[in-house]
């Protein structure tokens, strides 16, 4: 964070009058709702180490590699007073409710957040204009902006913020419009009004998303066995997929959306305006066939500028497999499975074989 203090905003605004221009500039911006925190998260804290100590993160090393940085904004970021935390919707347009795809075991179903764009890029530019905003309009100030790429707890500052309640699947939900949407801050020096009441939790004695998880990740309300999830297995996890949960899988080759396409909050929700945000490439309604015949070259060529990227293209084929071997028995699909039944990498390999022992049983 730089050095500057808000002694140093030249002229000193009102810092209530202030917060209300930069929410202002933010809608103008094209997020959905902003509100501002504090960096204290004691209570998330303790979620936090309870969940880590418990080892419900799996491999993902990297949620206790920075100590209390995850849960102390202000050591993160030194000077950090508050907060800014934004929400901008993402539930792409589609002609059709996607729990059919669900239904269809030779499409394949993606996560809605990454049909489209990259979120990372898009979310942190518009940050970057709501900072620069600021400083054009107050002068110089110290922030540093954030968007699901370093150790934060943007859900829990989010709801500290007033942006919705954490729901029983460990979501984020906002009671007029449900739970699709993306995360971003601003850690700033500035002391700007903060929000004093949260949203109150309105789950209630629903289960839905408990029910309907297929892999029983949400091994009660508000904890998740990452371990368990399809997401962390088809999207964290380099290494093979554990035989227990491929079945469970279905056809969902990036990630899952259950708990959210099934939470009766999310009737509220309304699709993105953001161009960035709709589907590419058909991959909203596409075979397993076609996308396990895209050779390497073809993947990172489509998937430029794309969030499933990031999870290589080995795992990309690992993820087909599973979702062919759950698919129809066609002659197509043992095809598709035949031609890679010697691949180069023994991951994509076992999970291919593992695909035609079920079409052979």
């Amino acid at each position: 964070m730089p050095h500057n203090t808000p002694d140093h905003l030249n002229p000193s605004p009102d810092m209530s009058e202030l917060a209300e221009r930069i929410g202002k500039w933010a809608l103008k911006l094209g997020f959905q709702q902003i509100g501002f925190s504090r960096p204290e998260l004691p209570e998330a804290e303790v979620r936090l180490q309870n969940w880590t100590a418990a080892g419900r993160h799996g491999d993902m090393g990297y949620m206790t590699k920075h100590g209390t940085k995850r849960s102390r904004p202000d050591e993160l970021v030194p000077g950090t007073l508050t907060v800014i935390s934004v929400r901008m919707d993402y539930l792409p347009e589609e002609p059709g409710n996607p729990k059919q795809l669900l239904e269809q075991p030779d499409k394949a179903y993606i996560s809605r957040y990454a049909l489209g764009r990259d979120y990372h890029k898009l979310v942190r530019r518009r940050l970057q204009q709501l900072a620069d905003k600021i400083t054009k309009e107050c002068g110089s100030f110290g922030y540093r902006a954030f968007v699901d790429s370093a150790p934060v707890l943007e859900k829990a500052l989010a709801q500290n913020a007033g942006l919705g309640w954490i729901g029983k699947h460990t979501n984020l939900i906002e009671k007029n419009t449900g739970s699709w949407f993306f995360l971003g801050e601003l850690f700033t020096d500035l002391p700007l009004p903060v929000n004093e009441t949260p949203q109150s939790n309105h789950c209630g004695s629903c289960t839905t998303c408990i029910d309907v998880c297929p892999t029983a990740a949400i091994i009660g309300p508000y904890q998740l066995d990452a371990r368990r999830c399809i997401s962390y297995l088809t999207i964290e996890m380099r290494d093979s997929i554990p035989e227990e949960f491929r079945k469970a899988i279905g056809n969902r080759i990036y990630g899952c959306d259950d708990c959210q396409l099934f939470c009766p909050w999310n009737k509220f929700a309304q699709p993105t305006k953001e161009p960035d945000f709709a589907p590419r490439h058909g991959l909203n309604d596409i075979d397993l066939c076609d996308l396990f015949g895209w050779d390497e070259a073809l993947w990172l060529e489509r998937m430029a500028g794309s969030a499933i990227r990031r999870v290589g293209y080995e795992a990309w084929l690992r993820n087909i497999a599973v979702a062919l071997g759950n698919a129809t028995n066609s002659e197509a699909a043992i095809t598709a499975l035949q031609k890679r039944a010697d691949d180069p990498s023994e991951i994509v390999k076992e999970h291919v074989l593992w695909a035609l022992d079920q079409h052979a049983k």
